[in-house]
């Protein structure tokens, strides 16, 4: 496990500084009529407007700045030119790396009259990071953040994804430890102070198991109902976890 210094935790907080704030342009750019390369765009420009770099672009071959996934879409949706229609949810994922470190967030936003369901699914993803967040503390497990978040999730009628995992983060967008968003308390790796992890709930409304396009990238869930996805990068603290992407 990677346990940052203070002076890595400040780079660790400036980089995050610059996904907050694609994120928020993200937030009020989406909107019915726009494409999803439209939004990437403007994430792109504000990442670079602060001098950092979109570390998703050219990662592994993936081509853009960020992963835009709509409606049954769960993660790594690929910006095109589908347009953002009238009740669509799309989940906007930014990673940006800004004098050698990494800041990573996720967000779902509804998009115009969006179904009951759909807000209740959003506001889960981001209740249930919650719920994981308050065992982001040294002592605890990563198994006890999977847990709380599995939980949650399960006991509010949602499935939680297993396929893909939070992470930790530093110098580079994925690092030890893995953090699963199910799983059992007191088991996986311990929690240190100083160490930044990433936990990201992705919650579809039932069935978790999930559908791969043959490119590799967009990844979507088997029954094609929506998903909505909530990422901060936090550090892990002897008291309360600090939250660097809100």
């Amino acid at each position: 496990m990677i346990v940052k210094t203070d002076s890595e935790r400040e780079g660790m907080r400036a980089a995050s500084r610059v996904v907050k704030a694609a994120l928020d342009a993200a937030e009020k750019f989406v909107k019915p009529g726009v494409t999803t390369l439209e939004i990437d765009a403007i994430v792109e420009e504000v990442i670079r407007s602060y001098g950092a770099i979109p570390s998703s672009k050219g990662f592994e071959g993936y081509p853009n700045a960020s992963c835009i996934s709509v409606n049954e879409v769960v993660v790594h949706g690929i910006p095109s030119l589908r347009t953002v229609k009238d009740g669509d949810i799309v989940s906007v994922d930014i990673t940006a790396l800004l004098n050698g470190y990494q800041g990573d967030a996720a967000r779902t936003f509804a998009v115009g009259n969006v179904a009951a369901e759909d807000l209740k699914l959003i506001n889960a993803a981001e209740a249930a990071f919650f719920a994981g967040l308050e065992y982001a503390k040294a002592g605890n497990r990563v198994g006890d953040i999977s847990s709380a978040v599995q939980l949650y999730s399960e006991l509010n009628g949602y499935g939680v994804v297993r396929a893909l995992t939070g992470h930790g983060i530093g110098h580079k967008m994925h690092e030890p430890p893995e953090v699963p968003n199910y799983g059992k308390k007191h088991t996986g790796a311990p929690l240190k102070n100083g160490m930044c992890i990433c936990i990201e709930p992705m919650i579809p409304p039932g069935d978790w198991r999930l559908y791969v396009e043959r490119h590799g990238w967009t990844v979507r869930s088997a029954d094609r109902s929506n998903a909505a996805h909530y990422e901060n990068t936090v550090i892990v603290t002897d008291g309360e976890p600090e939250i660097l992407t809100l």
